[in-house]
């Protein structure tokens, strides 16, 4: 069952239990872990400029001794701090000219050299970044093809396609500037502190008093920032949504002239999500006056006690300098802190939305080292092995699953039915009635009980689902075309695309003639969904598409509803010929779609009432053949 879809009882356990920010962020260790070579040369790469970064704050201090004529500067820095800086030491000479251009075009030289170290820190680590947001792409939309139609009916497209751009786009920002600048400023401060307390650690002790607040101020508006930024993120999947569904339903909009009332549905959601930035940009202007009072604080206490030091010659003017210019540039780890705050909280949040799907697994999947006609001991492919075509229900119940996981009402009952390879098995029967669902199941779209679908003898449920379903042709009632060409619509599926196949599946679904009377033919734009073509020509586009796989079991779901009764003939005459030897299930609603099937079975509330030929059923007097007698009237009626 997908992540998304767990039942209420589940979904009620995980919010009494939500998961921490840090929790949501742990999957993204894995991908970390790809790229840890580079990731620890960038975090090399920003010690480096940490460390250089932190020296031009002594050499201030320096000069600021060397121009009030001290005899010796920062009088009060010992031990490994002063042999560090001993080369810089030995130039210095009070109110020196050449001590003070010395060291001025030091302070240019270690700037230069932290604006490399700064370049190449921010070129490995956005870059990763960038690699990664790669990777997690194309693990969404491999999660994303392989699950279910479950899946999808319980989750509304608008929401995901959300999940996929911004919510990723979050997450890339906590893999990038997040990790980037959380390594500055841990560095920064680590440099920076090291060198105060080698200072004055009574004066650090004193300017670090606010410290405290600033980690709960953090840890307050973080988990409020996490919690906004999680409703925010919904809020805009539930905006995308209703846009999606506004632009591709444009035409039924169009026609019930909803505009009104669809643009004030949108405003609606619009209005919420900015409602919760609102809330979020409120939240966030509080935390970052807070951050600034607290570094205020220890402004003035600097001043305060460390102007009182230099007044009773405790410390230096250069000391103070030094103290003063080291908590000047904490102060941007300071407000960095709150930013990557931001950043991880809003990352989190998105992160947890998209585990959602990335924890979803498939229902309908293969069998580990199942025994098939595909497969030789357990696992290893034999390609000379092929499906024949013979499929068999035996007692087949089938009920879709409800919200909360459960069956839901069945919808096929007991459907005991056999179709020998090679003929073709029609299914009729009024609306609702499970022609649909009977066909999907023989594709594995949806997963029938164990033991009650076979094909060739064997289990669905044994075969491989990709070769499985290489061997079906399945065209689904409801016709998609991709924005792409016609040809590369027909050629969809086929590992080359070949354009004699192409254009004779176009022959056999009778849409070659309408071709020829497009300027480019088989490179003609189909546009979005194939908005530029008639149901018809998209129904017989998607026919062509299952026709040129060339399959061994060809289903057919309603797939001429669309087209006038002369061309269904023309189509029917073609298909004849090209389903010999050919297994076919043909679902329908007209009697003429139908008749020449090899058996015909006819469904009315999820079981067979009637099954046969076509002249079987006509005997019979039942539905089909009262069926029969309303659509002959209706043709004779039309003829009139």
């Amino acid at each position: 069952m997908s992540a998304i879809s767990q039942p209420a009882a589940t979904r009620s356990a995980r919010q009494e239990r939500k998961p921490s920010g840090w929790q949501h962020l742990k999957p993204l260790l894995p991908y970390i872990s790809r790229y840890r070579g580079m990731v620890a040369l960038g975090l090399v790469f920003n010690a480096l400029m940490a460390i250089v970064g932190s020296l031009p704050q002594l050499i201030q201090g320096i000069i600021t001794d060397l121009l009030t004529g001290l005899p010796q500067p920062l009088s009060t820095l010992g031990g490994q701090a002063r042999r560090a800086i001993w080369p810089l030491l030995r130039y210095y000479a009070p109110l020196s000219r050449r001590a003070l251009a010395i060291y001025c075009l030091t302070i240019v030289a270690l700037m230069i050299l932290k604006g490399i170290f700064s370049f190449w820190t921010r070129w490995i680590l956005i870059g990763v970044s960038r690699e990664i947001e790669f990777d997690i792409r194309n693990d969404l939309l491999h999660k994303l093809v392989e699950l279910d139609p479950e899946f999808y009916a319980r989750n509304r497209t608008g929401d995901l396609m959300s999940r996929a751009t911004n919510d990723l786009n979050a997450v890339r920002m906590v893999l990038g500037p997040g990790i980037m600048y959380t390594a500055t400023t841990i560095g920064t401060s680590i440099a920076s502190l090291f060198f105060m307390l080698k200072l004055s650690s009574g004066l650090t002790a004193w300017v670090l008093l606010p410290v405290p607040f600033v980690v709960l101020a953090v840890y307050y508006f973080g988990r409020i920032i996490h919690r906004l930024s999680e409703r925010i993120q919904a809020a805009l999947g539930a905006l995308a949504t209703r846009a999606q569904e506004n632009l591709t339903g444009i035409r039924v909009i169009r026609a019930y002239a909803q505009e009104e009332s669809e643009i004030a549905r949108f405003d609606r959601a619009n209005r919420d999500y900015v409602d919760r930035n609102v809330q979020w940009i409120s939240m966030w202007s509080l935390f970052f006056p807070a951050l600034t009072a607290l570094i205020g604080i220890s402004m003035v206490i600097l001043l305060g006690k460390g102007g009182a030091e230099v007044i009773d010659n405790k410390i230096g003017l250069g000391t103070l300098w030094s103290f003063y210019a080291y908590l000047g540039i904490l102060t941007f780890p300071i407000i960095a802190l709150g930013w990557v705050t931001n950043i991880f909280q809003r990352g989190a949040a998105s992160m947890g939305r998209l585990s959602h799907i990335m924890d979803a697994e498939p229902r309908i999947v293969d069998r580990p080292l199942v025994a098939s006609p595909w497969r030789e001991n357990g696992n290893r492919p034999r390609p000379e092995a092929t499906i024949r075509g013979d499929i068999e229900f035996r007692h087949l119940t089938f009920a879709y699953p409800t919200e909360g996981g459960a069956p839901g009402p069945p919808v096929l009952e007991n459907i005991q039915l056999k179709i020998p390879a090679g003929t073709t098995l029609a299914i009729i029967g009024p609306t609702g009635s499970g022609k649909s669902t009977l066909a999907s199941l023989i594709a594995r779209l949806w997963d029938a009980p164990e033991g009650t679908v076979w094909l060739d003898g064997r289990s669905l449920r044994d075969y491989p689902l990709d070769e499985l379903r290489r061997a079906i042709g399945f065209v689904p009632q409801d016709t998609f075309l991709f924005s792409e060409t016609l040809g590369e619509n027909i050629a969809f599926g086929l590992e080359e695309s070949n354009e004699g196949v192409i254009s004779a599946a176009a022959d056999v679904a009778c849409l070659a003639g309408d071709i020829s009377g497009f300027p480019l033919r088989y490179a003609t734009m189909v546009g979005e969904r194939g908005i530029t073509l008639s149901g018809g020509q998209k129904q017989r586009t998607s026919l062509a598409r299952a026709i040129a796989r060339q399959p061994r079991v060809l289903v057919l779901d309603d797939c001429l509803s669309s087209v006038d009764t002369e061309t269904e003939e023309n189509i029917l005459r073609s298909l004849r010929r090209l389903i010999r030897g050919r297994t076919t299930i043909l679902v329908a609603h007209r009697i003429s779609t139908v008749k020449d099937a090899d058996q015909i079975i006819v469904l009315r509330g999820g079981r067979i009432i009637e099954r046969g030929t076509h002249e079987e059923l006509l005997a019979l007097g039942g539905y089909y053949a009262d069926l029969y007698q309303k659509q002959l009237l209706e043709e004779e009626l039309a003829r009139e």
